[in-house]
Formats: C-alpha cells, structure tokens, sequence
C-alpha cells in the first residue's frame, strides 16, 4: 500500500534525474534559438526556404527530437551503469520515467515557447513555438521510456534493441513512394524501396527470433518492440544525422521529410504497418525454458 510519505521518496527520486535534463534540454533550445547562426542551424535561405516556410518549421520541431536523442543516448546508459553498481550493492528503486517526465514538462514547455517566440530574430510564431514544445516533450517521452530496463532488465533491453532495429527498414523506408513526387526517385523505384523496406523489416525480425530460440531468451511486447522501433528511428537517427552527416562547422537539424513522411495517410500506413510487424514478432513461439 502506497503512503505519502513513499509517493513523496518516488516525486523525490524522479526529481535528481529531471532536474539536469531540464537544464540540458533547455541549453540545447537556448543555443539552437538564441545563440547559433540561424540561417546555418535550420538551414535558411537553403533551396529558398524561409524562416516561416514548412520545411523551415519541421527543422524546428524536429529540433526536440535530436534533443531526444542527446537524453536517450546519455540517461539510458546512465542508468545501466547505476543498475550495475546497485545489483553489486544494496537494492535501489529507479526513478519513474512518467515522473521525471511530468517534472519536466512545465519547465520545458515555457522555455522553449519562451526562448523560440522571443529571443533571436526572427523570433517564431507562437504556433512554431508550441509545436517546438509538443515536439521535444514527446520526444523527451519516448526517450525516458527504457531508463528503467537499463536498471533492472540491461540484457532484454539489449536484445528489445536488436528487435526495434527491425523495425527501421519500414519506418524510414516505405515512405519512398512519395519521394517520385519530389523527382528524388522513379515511382518503380521508390514501391520497389518500400516493399524491399518490409521484406528487410520482415527477415531481421525472423533471425531476432531464430537468435533468440538459439540463446533461450524470451520474446518481448509489440508495445516494446514498436516503442523501441520508434526511439531508434526518431530519436536516434535524427542525432546521428546532426553529429555525424553534417559539416563539423556548420551542423544544421535536418527537415522531417528526411524521416517521415509528407502525407498523412502514409505516415498512419507506416506506423500500422510497424504495429503489425511488431504483433507479429510477440506472437511468435517462445523460447524454451
């Protein structure tokens, strides 16, 4: 039976963790909107985009995802660390992520409509400036979502990775048709991508199991499979792409089409298609004991 006096050590737990992710997140935002060169950042005048065009804007909210990323890719491991120690010593309850995410999200949503519709020039409308907000606290959702399998379950998170990564192919990928539509590729080429993309999503998830049967791990969740599928492809890939694929000097966001689709009946198309394929990988036998 839960107290107040242990729903407050939990708020208090959550806390530690929120607090320097508000602080990190919040720079990020400060530096992106009122430090750096804009017009290298979100790539003004690229293409001739301007600040208030949708390209522009997907590169702003897209900025909450990489910010995403950077929490993901920094927490996640830091809590498998504090797992390794804590499984070594005395038994440690982990943070809730809900927690630590609803301490953040007050924070978060006033500085970064605050920083984004008033600092710099241009300053963003306020619109631009809450879909930036929604942007970074969904993101900031998904990314807190494994913290607590990388305390007390750090193997099945490194095997439900192994399973979202099948889910890469379909959710960047089959998005490819439209691209004829931009002169990019041949619509031959693009159905050819996408039905290759499921194919691709389809085989690695057949040897995950096949790996899984051989090393007698148990399957996971569809919901843990597609979340993990989501993080990888929307949090992590937009990060790689501003720390990897972009000049040193001169690192900008990328837009959204890069990673989602334009159409909206697409984008439901390949999440339903990643939501199937995940059912399917949990259904599948399980190990042997």
């Amino acid at each position: 039976m839960r107290t107040a006096h242990t729903t407050g050590d939990a708020w208090r737990r959550a806390a530690i963790p929120a607090a320097p992710i508000i602080v990190g997140v919040s720079t990020l935002f400060v530096y992106w909107f009122g430090v750096a060169d804009r017009y290298a950042v979100f790539l003004y005048e690229h293409l001739g985009a301007g600040p208030f065009d949708l390209v522009t804007t997907s590169r702003y909210w897209m900025a909450g995802l990489v910010a995403g990323g950077m929490v993901t890719s920094i927490y996640t491991p830091f809590r498998a660390l504090v797992g390794a120690f804590t499984r070594a010593g005395q038994h440690q309850e982990s943070p809730d992520p809900l927690r630590i995410w609803a301490l953040c999200a007050l924070p978060l949503a006033v500085t970064i409509v605050g920083v984004t519709t008033r600092v710099n020039t241009p300053t963003l409308t306020l619109g631009q400036g809450v879909g930036c907000a929604a942007a970074a606290l969904a993101a900031l959702a998904l990314a807190l979502a494994p913290a607590r399998w990388a305390v007390e379950r750090p193997l099945d998170l490194v095997w439900l990775v192994g399973d979202g990564l099948g889910l890469v192919p379909v959710l960047l990928l089959l998005r490819t048709p439209e691209l004829a539509g931009r002169g990019i590729v041949t619509r031959p080429l693009g159905i050819a991508v996408a039905g290759g993309s499921v194919l691709a999503s389809i085989t690695w998830l057949a040897l995950m199991t096949l790996l899984r049967a051989w090393r007698r791990r148990p399957r996971h969740g569809a919901a843990s499979i597609l979340l993990a599928g989501l993080a990888i492809n929307y949090l992590l890939l937009p990060l790689a792409h501003y720390l990897l694929a972009t000049p040193p000097d001169y690192r900008y966001i990328t837009t959204a089409s890069n990673f989602f689709p334009e159409s909206p009946l697409l984008l439901l198309a390949t999440w339903a298609v990643a939501t199937l394929l995940a059912l399917l990988a949990a259904r599948l036998p399980r190990s042997r004991p």
